[in-house]
């Protein structure tokens, strides 16, 4: 097979631009002899396909070249990571503060207004108690009073993601009577 002119090279480039997606990837395959990566869009898999024909028509770079272009990739590479690295290092991330969950005392009681009714909860050992059934999670139970799926802690007013009306309006009641809380804490 005799080797293309610098002319039918430079004719089969300008009609690279006329090849859809489809074209462009089976002349990938046929110059490379394997499918093109699958993220090449077509710019991409034009310049590879035009690279090729040049290298094919005109030789390849040198394997001093190649070397020398390895080292200075890995070169690279080193030096970004140690760049990452370093900032991490200086400038650690904020810490997130855990989230903040009321300890609920066993005995407590959770009230709930809920279409006009107003819905009393137990605190006990094992987790909730809402009419006579017991739950593992308060959000079992604000499921179980709304029939949709709920925050528990939002439902009862306990999560801090309200703000501060929503905890002003926080009612505890222990067994022996009712506290309104503001601060978060339980009775």
């Amino acid at each position: 097979m005799k080797r293309p002119t610098k002319d039918e090279v430079e004719r089969e480039i300008r009609a690279l631009d006329t090849l859809d997606p489809k074209a462009l990837k089976a002349r990938w395959r046929v110059l490379y002899r394997q499918y093109p990566p699958p993220t090449f869009r077509p710019r991409l898999l034009r310049l590879g396909i035009a690279y090729r024909l040049q290298e094919l028509a005109f030789g390849g770079l040198q394997p001093r070249t190649v070397r020398l272009l390895r080292k200075l990739a890995l070169e690279l590479r080193t030096q970004r990571a140690e760049k990452r690295l370093a900032s991490v290092s200086e400038v650690s991330p904020p810490e997130r503060a855990a989230p903040t969950r009321p300890h609920l005392s066993t005995g407590s009681q959770l009230m709930r207004e809920w279409n006009g009714s107003t819905e009393i909860v137990d605190v006990t050992d094992e987790g909730f108690r809402w009419h006579g059934k017991d739950y593992r999670t308060l959000s079992a139970v604000a499921v179980a009073i709304t029939g949709t799926k709920w925050s528990g802690p939002k439902f009862f007013g306990l999560a801090a993601s309200l703000g501060p009306a929503a905890a002003s309006r926080r009612t505890l009641r222990s067994s022996s009577k009712a506290v309104v809380t503001t601060d978060g804490g339980s009775a």
